[in-house]
């Protein structure tokens, strides 16, 4: 017994995650997906730390198989 409260719970908890729509930053998503501009800067200013081992380039990205 009791099981039909916690189900009538667990359902109304899955409806509002259903259902919710947070806001959209339209403008943050924008920036990041179009790059940021700050990062090139920063790029730029900490070069001098950066290591080979920390670029990835095409040579070291693995290879797809295709069948």
């Amino acid at each position: 017994m009791g099981r039909g409260r916690q189900k009538a719970k667990h359902t109304k908890v899955a409806r509002d995650l259903k259902y919710f729509s947070p806001d959209t930053n339209y403008g943050a998503l924008q920036e990041e997906l179009g790059g940021n501009p700050r990062l090139e800067e920063d790029l730029a200013k900490w070069a001098e730390y950066i290591t080979p081992d920390d670029v990835e380039s095409d040579e070291d990205a693995p290879e797809s198989k295709t069948a």
